[in-house]
């Protein structure tokens, strides 16, 4: 009898439902870059992960390394503007931050249609947005900052990350270091493991089923119930 009773529970526990785990969203993004073999080795690890990623472009980089540019393009990542020069936009005329778009439109690769604004530092101003919005571009902030420019202990931006970051998230990294890279690298890793499906910033938002409204500041996507 005892073991009648074994082999049922057996076969019951066979048949439980098995509650699927839900996918987290996060998004990385990258700013300052292209940088030459920091950005090269990114981009192969994100590669190598079939992962995408959102990266805040300055002008004056895209305009060294051109190449760079078109293969963070041609990867399917997504690419946003972050100014030309990466000064302060906060002090600037309206006149000055529209030459800041328009001198990084200039040199970007055919097709790419940036629908982000990232101003340098995340240093917004009525005139900021007044320009953003009429050129139909949102304002990306974060909701995660490791400040992984100003160390390089790879560990510490890890944890920085790993500690705080949750579903719906918008993590600013850099690709300006080799400590930044690897800690973005391992950061992926760790997520992953985790059931994070990591996306670049615009597929989040449609994940998320966001209407973005030029000008407007976002920080993260949240799943609303």
């Amino acid at each position: 009898m005892r073991r009648l009773l074994a082999i049922v529970l057996s076969i019951s526990l066979l048949v439980l439902p098995v509650q699927a785990r839900e996918t987290k969203y996060v998004a990385l993004t990258f700013d300052d870059g292209p940088s030459g073999k920091y950005t090269r080795k990114l981009l192969d690890g994100l590669y190598d992960r079939g992962v995408q990623a959102t990266f805040l472009l300055c002008g004056y980089r895209m305009q060294d390394y051109p190449d760079l540019t078109q293969r963070i393009f041609d990867e399917g990542h997504e690419i946003g503007y972050h100014g030309f020069t990466h000064k302060n936009m906060q002090s600037m005329s309206r006149r000055d931050i529209a030459g800041e778009l328009e001198d990084s439109q200039a040199l970007l690769p055919e097709g790419c249609q940036p629908v982000f604004l990232r101003p340098p530092g995340g240093c917004c101003s009525d005139a900021v947005r007044q320009v953003a919005e009429v050129r139909n571009l949102a304002i990306l902030s974060w909701s995660v900052d490791p400040r992984d420019w100003a160390t390089h202990d790879t560990a510490a931006v890890e944890r920085a990350v790993l500690k705080n970051v949750k579903d719906g998230d918008i993590v600013l990294l850099h690709d300006m270091s080799d400590s930044s890279v690897q800690a973005a690298l391992d950061i992926v890793d760790v997520l992953l493991d985790k059931d994070y499906e990591i996306v670049t910033v615009s597929r989040l938002v449609r994940l998320r089923g966001v209407k973005l409204r030029p000008g407007q500041v976002y920080t993260r996507f949240q799943k609303t119930s």
